[in-house]
């Protein structure tokens, strides 16, 4: 019996709808009727290249793991989720007993089965099977639409309050207003920082880091003709401190840098301004290799670190920060496309902004014979 239609990777650009058997699942599991879906860049990079550094799309893989459902099976040994629960998913389940699983450290799981990641089937279908634990229920003041659109703000509080460790009136710079960097400056905001500024070559998304997060923007200056990357990052850093007016120590210095752009002039700028003894943390995925000016890292004893999906407590930090009104997600929300539109919705993001100019912060697709009009 199978009433599962899914919207499939085949190879590069190469996608189709398929039809795949109901998922069983195990007794710590439940089955989850997907709803809605938001579209990562990861999902348009494997569609594109076919693989994401050393994971590579070998045979036909399902897309998607933003999403948020309703539980419509449990298994035997659940007894925290019923049948009809709204509930936001966590698509990365874990072996639970590695190193890694039992210090609290479980995102760097080696075994980890993360959805749309190859070898893996995504959350792109009508049904999805996953433990019980990595559900979280919806407060009914919140929607299935902002349930999706807690996975990538899970990323921001990772980076950002676990991480990051940022603590209130502290100054934070984000390099990179796509979805995830907008969603750092919103985490940032609503723990207290005192500042929050939004830097991007892109002028549209620094004028909607400004209304949306951001206390202040910065759009970098023009790399000149025969200017090395790192001559250029330090020119460019010199230039921001002087406008925004930021002191290498002391109250106006740069307590938290997050590089969510992945560029090699945003790392090695973001190091430049971090101040002496502040945190720099790597969220963006660039270039698998850069260049950075490691004497600067360690005169000013930046503490430098990766930050990379999400680990204990911050699926529920994110939704209590949203249901609290202390971030807004449905700004972010600027394209909605039926589960049959879904080609149409990757094409849109891809492509950053739909056929009528408007450009793309977030698209969410709707599951099967979900109206994407309502966000449930």
């Amino acid at each position: 019996m199978s009433d599962n239609p899914a919207f499939v990777l085949r190879k590069i650009e190469d996608v189709a709808y398929e039809q795949r058997p109901i998922p069983e699942i195990k007794d710590d599991e439940v089955l989850v009727a997907v709803k809605k879906t938001g579209i990562c860049g990861s999902d348009v990079h494997y569609l594109v290249a076919g693989r994401i550094g050393q994971f590579v799309v070998e045979k036909p893989m399902i897309l998607g793991h933003e999403s948020a459902g309703i539980v419509t099976k449990v298994g035997p040994k659940v007894r925290n989720l019923k049948v009809g629960d709204r509930v936001a998913m966590e698509p990365g389940a874990t072996c639970r007993v590695c190193d890694d699983c039992k210090r609290g450290r479980y995102e760097l799981c080696p075994e980890i089965i993360f959805a749309a990641t190859p070898p893996y089937d995504g959350t792109l279908a009508r049904y999805y099977p996953i433990p019980a634990d990595l559900c979280y229920k919806l407060p009914d003041n919140l929607t299935l639409e902002d349930g999706a659109m807690m996975e990538p703000l899970s990323v921001a509080v990772h980076s950002v309050a676990n991480i990051g460790q940022l603590r209130a009136n502290q100054s934070v710079v984000v390099f990179g207003a796509g979805p995830v960097g907008l969603l750092c400056m919103a985490v940032a905001r609503a723990l207290g920082a005192s500042r929050v500024v939004a830097v991007d070559i892109v002028p549209s998304r620094l004028e909607f880091a400004q209304k949306y997060a951001a206390t202040e923007t910065y759009t970098p200056p023009k790399m000149e003709q025969g200017e090395t990357r790192l001559a250029y990052s330090e020119r460019n850093a010199k230039a921001m401190m002087q406008q925004l007016k930021i002191e290498e120590r002391g109250p106006s210095g740069i307590d938290l840098v997050v590089d969510a752009s992945g560029a090699e002039v945003s790392i090695q700028t973001g190091i430049h301004i971090a101040k002496h003894g502040g945190t720099f943390i790597q969220l963006g995925m660039g270039q698998a290799e850069v260049t950075i000016p490691v004497t600067t890292l360690l005169i000013k004893e930046i503490n430098f670190k990766g930050s990379f999906r999400y680990g204990p407590g911050d699926y529920q930090l994110a939704i209590a920060l949203v249901s609290q009104g202390k971030i807004d997600l449905k700004p972010l929300i600027t394209h909605r496309f039926s589960f049959d539109q879904a080609i149409q919705a990757f094409q849109t993001t891809r492509a950053g902004k739909s056929e009528d100019g408007k450009p793309v912060i977030k698209a969410v697709i709707s599951g099967p014979d979900v109206s994407p009009d309502d966000p449930l």
